[in-house]
């Protein structure tokens, strides 16, 4: 798991109640366990973040806006992380690397260049010496984690359409 303190928010007026100070923490990880109610939060559950991001669920607060910045750090994390390899299996294809990058970056990504820059960054990852038949082709090669943490070259994430700009700002 990747936990680490995403930023402090305490605007004034940010909380009606009175003057409050949040701390907030971005902790990556799969397979988190249900989230646990407390005592203002009676219906806390996990809930898809291009829900909240999209404004479909209305948070409390400035909470949107820590979502956001959080989501963003993420994103962000799989351009110069090898953080991503976390999400799959001991032994994954690049196709199965591919679906966490699309999932986290929200946006489909060109198999041919993908393929392409995870070889090009040295020791991200390494062949498992093995292959697994996914559909009725050839079957395909198998990867694990390799000793690389920090990418270099970074896996930039595509730029936003232009269309997805104009919708985007559309519903703001």
């Amino acid at each position: 798991m990747h936990l680490e303190q995403l930023a402090t928010y305490g605007t004034a007026g940010r909380d009606p109640r009175g003057r409050v100070v949040s701390v907030a923490h971005l902790a990556i990880a799969p397979g988190l366990p249900e989230p646990v109610a407390g005592t203002d939060a009676a219906d806390v559950a996990w809930v898809p973040a291009a829900a909240v991001l999209s404004g479909e669920m209305e948070l409390a607060f400035d909470h949107r806006r820590i979502v956001t910045d959080g989501v963003e750090s993420a994103r962000t994390k799989l351009e110069y992380s090898a953080l991503a390899t976390a999400f799959c299996g001991e032994v994954f294809t690049i196709a199965e690397l591919q679906q966490v990058y699309e999932a986290v970056w929200g946006t489909e990504l060109d198999t041919r260049n993908f393929y392409r820059k995870i070889q090009a960054v040295k020791g991200f990852i390494v062949p498992a010496g093995s292959a697994r038949r996914t559909t009725g082709g050839r079957p395909a090669r198998l990867y694990r984690a390799g000793p690389k943490t920090v990418l270099s070259p970074p896996l930039i994430r595509p730029a936003p359409s232009t269309t997805d700009e104009d919708t985007r700002e559309e519903e703001e």
